[in-house]
């Protein structure tokens, strides 16, 4: 009986957890404004710069989607030999965000699902966006971690990766 009030009890915590930590436009929002260098807010879209890096976030509470994204470079100006190890690095360096083409630009992105968010992973998403733009043509990585496989550096040097917690 204790293990059954203890599992029920358990079960009530996760869920109400689970409930209350949904993400919002607003907050997502004040989640930026607070890490960014400047920011430039409309609603559901904010354009920031940290470090010198420029963002674009944009969110949709209708359909349940964001996206944390930083240009690179356009791609008409990507040789095959990068267009290649951007899509290697997708597998094994870019964890989870994305190299992606779209308007004839390269974009380092996170796409996730807005409500389940959380504002670790919000803070997470940011830095794995900007440290994949700031090691695209060296090591083309996001964190630290890298899936094994062939690595699609140029480079022979490694650049120290930490996750971005605070104002950079």
């Amino acid at each position: 009986m204790k293990k059954v009030i203890f599992s029920l009890f358990f079960l009530s915590l996760f869920i109400s957890n689970g409930n209350s930590q949904k993400m919002t436009p607003s907050k997502l929002g004040t989640m930026l404004e607070k890490i960014s260098d400047s920011i430039v807010s409309q609603k559901t879209q904010w354009r920031f710069i940290i470090k010198n890096v420029p963002f674009i976030t944009i969110a949709d509470s209708t359909h349940n989607r964001m996206r944390i994204m930083s240009p690179i470079v356009e791609s008409d100006k990507l040789s095959e030999e990068l267009k290649t190890a951007s899509l290697m690095a997708n597998f094994h360096t870019a964890l989870d965000v994305k190299y992606a083409i779209s308007d004839n630009v390269l974009w380092s992105v996170f796409i996730h699902p807005l409500k389940e968010l959380t504002e670790d992973q919000v803070l997470d998403a940011v830095s794995q966006v900007y440290y994949a733009k700031v090691n695209f043509g060296t090591t083309f990585s996001s964190t630290s971690l890298v899936f094994p496989g062939k690595k699609p550096e140029k480079k022979s040097e490694k650049p120290k990766i930490k996750r971005l917690t605070e104002k950079i």
